[in-house]
């Protein structure tokens, strides 16, 4: 019952964003009676949480746990959003529902639990492995291509769309390769060293001289 009312939800958005999302336009929608609905959701800030909420976990389905390897989770990222082939122009298909909670997001209902979860994403990327800032600006590379694909803000096509990709993903690959034994610290600590801040090397300072 709860999936048949979001599914509602979802196409009351496509046709009319979320001022089209009323309790009796959605019960009508979805074929049930109000009394059915309030029993799922009391409210219409309860129903586009749902929305929101279910989009997050499919997107959550996709990504690894805290026990990948380094890097995994950021690769993921890019994965989950950024295909190696370019849509073609002018499709969205699923992607009609995000558009339409982009629209919203000056909206508690939706900004309010996006906030939530890019948090908790965050704090998951900084602890990729990563050197610092890699995952994060991998993060802004692909939320950035995500939104200009969903609003149509010229995203790149063909040959531009398949290089864009290959730059972010060496960005991640060249952030794994300088995460080595050196790197034993906890993520974004830097080198392990035994050698005093600033100090020269013992072998290179011995050639020096």
């Amino acid at each position: 019952m709860r999936d048949r009312l979001l599914d509602a939800v979802e196409r009351l958005l496509v046709k009319g964003g979320v001022d089209a999302v009323r309790l009796d336009a959605v019960a009508a929608e979805a074929g049930v009676s109000k009394g059915g609905l309030l029993h799922h959701f009391p409210s219409k800030r309860a129903l586009v949480e749902g929305v929101v909420q279910r989009l997050v976990d499919r997107f959550e389905a996709v990504l690894p746990g805290p026990d990948a390897p380094p890097g995994a989770y950021t690769l993921a990222w890019l994965d989950s959003s950024i295909p190696e082939v370019a849509p073609e122009p002018g499709t969205t298909g699923r992607d009609e529902v995000p558009i339409a909670l982009l629209a919203a997001t000056g909206g508690p209902e939706v900004l309010d639990v996006l906030q939530r979860h890019y948090r908790a994403w965050q704090e998951r990327l900084d602890a990729d492995g990563l050197p610092p800032g890699v995952s994060t600006l991998v993060r802004m590379a692909v939320d950035g291509w995500w939104t200009a694909r969903l609003l149509r803000l010229a995203p790149p096509h063909g040959a531009a769309h398949a290089e864009l990709r290959r730059l972010v993903a060496d960005l991640i690959a060249t952030g794994r390769a300088d995460t080595g034994p050196r790197h034993a610290g906890p993520a974004g600590a830097g080198p392990s060293t035994t050698e005093p801040a600033g100090a020269e090397p013992a072998d290179t300072a011995e050639e020096s001289r």
